[in-house]
């Protein structure tokens, strides 16, 4: 069965649990738009891909859509996901182009991940030669980063490097002797870090 090349989907705030009694909305999606939005969430995982599109609903961004089912072939997905990027796990890592650090603490059901923009991790104390930001790269500089997998939710290659405690210790000392008041106080909960993921979005 051919795919639509439009799809009417209606969509409405994803509630813990159930739903909630905000009106729902009217939205057409171009098929590229609509296959966007489920690989960013399931991955380039063409039975994933199937299973959404004939299920007719996704949660994405804390809405939940829907849609009339599309029964698409196997082959009309793998043709429809050639266009979205693979892994490539030689390509260089670019300091000047990551726009993201992830910092993941804990592990388990204590896990919780801390994410810093660069835009604003690059902002210094009064008087300060040194940004957040730029502590940050040169722990990117000084270890060698693994490369991890494209993040089709992010549109961006990650970048890992896992770190003992000491190192992450004064990661985190560093960052907070270097952030401006605004920042320090948000921070200041944070704990050293076991992994570190860059993201850098890829050139289109």
């Amino acid at each position: 069965m051919s795919l639509p090349p439009e799809i009417l989907t209606r969509y409405a705030d994803e509630d813990v649990g159930y739903m909630s009694v905000r009106p729902v909305v009217n939205q057409t999606f171009r098929l590229q738009e609509l296959a966007d939005m489920v690989v960013s969430v399931v991955g380039k995982d063409a039975v994933r891909v199937q299973q959404i599109f004939r299920a007719g609903t996704l949660v994405y961004n804390g809405y939940r859509y829907w849609w009339n089912p599309l029964p698409a072939d196997t082959p009309e997905i793998e043709a429809l996901l050639l266009s979205f990027p693979e892994d490539e796990p030689s390509r260089p890592f670019q300091a000047q182009a990551a726009t993201i650090a992830l910092l993941e603490m804990g592990g388990g059901t204590q896990r919780s991940v801390a994410e810093i923009e660069r835009s604003e991790a690059s902002r210094k104390r009064l008087f300060g030669k040194e940004s957040p930001w730029m502590v940050l790269l040169r722990l990117a500089s000084d270890s060698n980063l693994h490369y991890e997998k494209f993040s089709h939710a992010r549109k961006a290659d990650l970048y890992r490097i896992s770190l003992p405690y000491e190192q992450a210790k004064h990661l985190l000392a560093d960052m907070l002797a270097t952030a401006p008041r605004n920042l320090r106080h948000r921070w200041n909960k944070l704990h050293p870090p076991s992994l570190v993921t860059f993201a850098v979005p890829r050139a289109k």
